[in-house]
């Protein structure tokens, strides 16, 4: 029996970006297209099957455990974008500044798609999303660079609208302007999680 469902409207790959080293800072350079390997993207830092646990984690592991890499990817939506450069008072937001490898455009409330949503492309290529990606510190220091007054606005303006992480799992091409079928896992909710 078929376990996921078919968002009716694909989105769209507006822009790809990578950053070969973590020396060469926080932001990444624009891409035409790229190659997502098991590894994660070709040519990204964030690449690699496993990583160095972090603050993340830090209720499962002590830092610096190698774990499995979920966070191969970050996939931001255009709109979003949008919504918390005007919530912030400025023009826009470059999604460099944001660490994205991919901004795609069209599906509402994208930082809410659910763990395991699986994004794929004309090339066959599927990204499976992780979970959110909550803003941090370091993206509004990398705003601030460039709108100094907004600094501590970042955080709370893009909470829930930071876009997700995710892991390749199949490989593929990915090219700026490829459409992205959203497939949707059963949205139901755990009757036993603790209240906060």
């Amino acid at each position: 029996m078929p376990l996921l469902t078919k968002l009716p409207k694909p989105g769209r790959v507006e822009c790809l970006l990578q950053r070969p080293s973590r020396d060469e800072g926080f932001e990444k350079s624009a891409a035409d297209e790229i190659m997502f390997r098991f590894s994660g993207p070709e040519g990204d830092c964030h690449g690699g099957l496993t990583r160095k646990s972090d603050s993340r984690t830090l209720q499962l592991y002590k830092r610096n455990t190698d774990i499995r890499n979920v966070r191969q990817v970050t996939v931001l939506s255009a709109e979003e974008l949008d919504e918390t450069a005007r919530a912030l008072g400025i023009p826009a937001i470059d999604p460099s500044w944001f660490g994205a490898n991919m901004v795609v455009s069209g599906v509402p409330d994208f930082t809410l798609l659910l763990p395991s949503t699986r994004l794929q492309f004309p090339s066959g290529a599927v990204l499976v999303v992780d979970m959110e990606n909550l803003p941090c510190s370091q993206i509004a220091e990398v705003v601030a660079r460039h709108h100094p007054d907004v600094q501590f606005k970042v955080v709370p303006a893009a909470m829930h609208k930071r876009g997700v992480t995710a892991w390749v799992e199949r490989e593929g091409l990915v090219k700026t302007g490829d459409t992205m079928t959203v497939w949707l896992p059963p949205n139901r909710v755990y009757p036993h999680m603790p209240v906060s």
